[in-house]
């Protein structure tokens, strides 16, 4: 063989060996990631270049993705997709129903809270100027806080309302709520919203002894003092209706704890619970007579017949 032709193979070879290193150099730092160092601190690495012939990762190493269903409770998995009918998609939102009640500073009404977990709560303090939920001066009995709380939250009311005093139960402080034990926990937990929602109105007392079948005869013509609230009532009606088609029988089971639907009370313009309000501030008649006659005038308020 010449020596032209041996030194053109031995440059072809040495070539093809410079080309095999420069490969193979190049591929293990592909696969294998080498730190960078400087002055003996580790700036970084790097990686692989994926391909698209070549995932990023495999099943043994690849992380699901958290989901909002990973930070909500248990109950409420396998119900995100609208697009599955077995799961349809569950909506959560705030409790849609409160309970409105109104207590002197000594009184415990965390009963309420407690034991009524499923309900808002909107407490009111008549003899404290500075608790959250408080009203102008403590008169009117419990209408007071009722009507307070219709104005306070007249364009943001819950779906059901429930009216309540501070007592949980007991006789004879709670003789007036049913049940042998009178527990006002146990009304409202046996108390159907739906009925509320379908009638807007509902005594929570059925006992209808007192305050049916006559409680409130206006024209009865007595001047006794424990009729002082009938012989009210012709010039509150014609205050608050502004007529003077004053019913002859009033009648209702007493004593004013009562549930109601937004809907209901929303039959009413808020210049109504503001001019009830009012008067409930401004009359003189005692706390005694104007809470009693509040207390024959709830249903009728809210939608019922004067009987």
């Amino acid at each position: 063989m010449r020596q032209t032709e041996r030194l053109s193979i031995a440059v072809l070879l040495l070539c093809s060996v410079v080309w095999l290193v420069k490969h193979f150099s190049t591929l293990s730092s592909n696969l294998h990631p080498l730190s960078r160092w400087h002055n003996g601190v580790r700036l970084g690495y790097s990686r692989p270049i994926p391909t698209p012939t070549t995932p990023q990762d495999t099943s043994a190493t690849r992380r699901k993705r958290p989901s909002i269903t990973d930070l909500t409770p248990s109950r409420y998995r396998g119900a995100e997709s609208s697009n599955n009918p077995e799961h349809p998609k569950i909506k959560i939102t705030a409790i849609d129903r409160v309970i409105v009640v109104g207590k002197m500073q000594g009184e415990d009404t965390d009963w309420v809270i407690n034991e009524l977990p499923n309900w808002q709560s909107a407490i009111y303090a008549v003899d404290d100027p500075e608790a959250p939920l408080r009203v102008a001066k403590n008169k009117g009995k419990e209408a007071n806080v009722y009507l307070q709380y219709i104005i306070d939250n007249y364009d943001d009311l819950p779906s059901t309302i429930v009216f309540l005093h501070s007592h949980r139960d007991g006789y004879p402080r709670a003789w007036h709520t049913e049940f042998s034990d009178h527990s006002n926990v146990r009304t409202v937990q046996m108390l159907r919203t739906d009925f509320i929602q379908r009638n807007g109105y509902a005594n929570l007392r059925c006992n209808p002894n007192p305050g049916c079948p006559d409680e409130i005869r206006p024209f009865r013509g007595s001047s006794g003092e424990e009729r002082l609230p009938e012989q009210a009532f012709p010039a509150v009606w014609e205050t608050f209706f502004n007529n003077t088609n004053v019913p002859d029988v009033i009648a209702t089971p007493c004593c004013a704890q009562f549930a109601v639907s937004r809907t209901q009370v929303l039959e009413r313009p808020l210049s109504d619970y503001v001019r009830y309000h009012e008067w409930l501030m401004e009359t003189e008649l005692p706390d005694e007579v104007s809470g009693r006659v509040m207390e024959y005038m709830w249903h009728i308020i809210f939608g019922q017949d004067p009987v």
